[in-house]
């Protein structure tokens, strides 16, 4: 890399399931420009987030750490909120003191107290400020006629979408870094896809319903499974849904984030443009997937399945190089994603910080491949539901404090219909997996592994 360290552009989306990117395998997904970044750079598809909900995870992503390190656990009203510790060291703290210039545009979510400006950050432009300029267009706010299950927007064209009018954002930041000496980190946050999905058109009517396949795991019975699953259906109201139903969300949800793509080739054109793109690191991820009728379910509480766990995780690394890599290592990707930045920023990592670089990343210094990912959960909407899961390339174990323990041969049953915990013939494995929960848990100083969990998971 050269002397100067290199420019930052970080794309963290809101709720977007890894298997939903064209390069990734869906069967009817447009993506080119997201296609084209995985083309020209590193294709992360074993990326896993620390916890499957938005403010805890994007607080680890800040702070690079475990939800049960920095505090905060859950969205703000659920019972057990509260802003992550806000005195830890920040990645953005550590980018501004090595000289960048530090933009962000879009999504908070009370992940720490105040906002961006109060974390590093130069600039902010949140969410809150689109319905203000909507309405300074003359154009009607957004429907939500159809509540959380998402509808068309009648009233604009793709170009006044909030998506659009936060990329454009981005793209002035970028701009108005070009003839600054110092380099730049510019964070683009949208909202989406996340539900409801409330679409401009040709968007909302691309994928229209009938030609989408249901995913491999709806029709789930959820047979052997805790309790809450089938109480998130009926909260929701999705109990018993048939795929006529969910495909016309499904299809908005799908129309979405193709809209995000078209957005992100905006960005890499000005890139290009402004002659900066050689020396710029562009990042696409996520905070967490979404069930979008996966299991029937809908949003992503009380579950650790992949549909919420595995996100999509593409770096285009300064110099383009490597290109066109599919990176098929474990990656926990706010965790690394935070010690990547510092890395690239030729900062330290700061002291606390769990996870490490990005494999592929330029100068770094090799280390061994993770033989397994692990994640958390808190609860949230029906109170506090505790949950550690560990995942390897063939088993899953979901550890429910409060209810049964999933386990999953992801070998024969990729789509984690059936649970084996209570077979007798993966008693050994549901033992040596409870037990590397419990090793992770001393590891990282899990409060929860109190005397009465510990006798559980360490059982022989």
């Amino acid at each position: 890399m050269p002397d100067r360290p290199p420019n930052i552009v970080l794309i963290h989306s809101d709720q977007h399931r890894a298997d939903c990117l064209g390069v990734n395998g869906h069967p009817l997904l447009r993506t080119p420009n997201l296609d084209r970044l995985a083309a020209e750079g590193v294709n992360y598809t074993r990326a896993f987030t620390p916890t499957p909900i938005c403010s805890p995870e994007r607080a680890s992503l800040l702070t690079g750490r475990w939800p049960s390190r920095h505090g905060c656990l859950s969205i703000p009203g659920a019972e057990i909120y509260r802003p992550a510790d806000g005195g830890l060291p920040l990645f953005s703290r550590v980018l501004r003191d090595a000289g960048y210039r530090l933009g962000y545009v879009g999504k908070v979510h009370a992940e720490l107290d105040g906002s961006p400006l109060d974390w590093g950050f130069h600039e902010f432009v949140g969410l809150h400020e689109y319905g203000p300029w909507r309405a300074a267009q003359g154009l009607p706010p957004l429907p939500r006629v159809n509540g959380w299950f998402g509808e068309t927007d009648p009233h604009i064209g793709a170009d006044r979408s909030r998506i659009a009018w936060g990329a454009a954002h981005a793209v002035r930041m970028i701009e108005a870094c070009r003839d600054d000496a110092r380099p730049f980190f510019v964070r683009w946050d949208p909202a989406q896809p996340h539900l409801p999905n409330v679409v401009p058109e040709p968007y909302a009517s691309m994928y229209p319903p009938e030609t989408i396949p249901p995913w491999p795991s709806f029709g789930d019975e959820l047979a052997g499974k805790p309790y809450v699953q089938g109480r998130q259906r009926r909260l929701w109201k999705v109990d018993g849904w048939s795929w006529d139903r969910w495909a016309p969300i499904v299809g908005r949800y799908l129309g979405e984030i193709s809209l995000i793509d078209h957005e992100v080739g905006r960005l890499l054109a000005a890139l290009d443009r402004l002659g900066v793109a050689d020396n710029t690191a562009v990042i696409y991820t996520t905070d967490h997937g979404d069930m979008c009728g996966g299991h029937g379910m809908i949003d992503k509480h009380f579950i650790m399945y992949d549909d919420v766990m595995r996100v999509p995780l593409i770096v285009r690394f300064p110099g383009g190089r490597p290109a066109g890599r599919t990176c098929e290592a474990f990656v926990l990707h706010a965790l690394d994603l935070a010690a990547t930045f510092c890395a690239l920023a030729g900062a330290e990592t700061p002291e606390g910080f769990a996870g490490r670089c990005l494999p592929e990343t330029p100068g770094a210094a090799p280390a061994p491949e993770r033989e397994d990912v692990f994640g958390m959960w808190h609860g949230g909407q029906l109170g506090s539901w505790t949950q550690r899961m560990v995942r390897n390339r063939r088993w899953k174990l979901v550890y429910n404090f409060s209810g049964e323990d999933e386990l999953y041969d992801l070998e024969t049953d990729p789509a984690e219909l059936r649970n084996r915990a209570a077979d007798p013939a993966c008693k050994d494995e549901l033992a040596r997996l409870r037990r590397r929960v419990a090793a992770w848990m001393e590891a990282i100083g899990d409060p929860m592994l109190n005397a009465w969990i510990r006798a559980e998971l360490e059982a022989v």
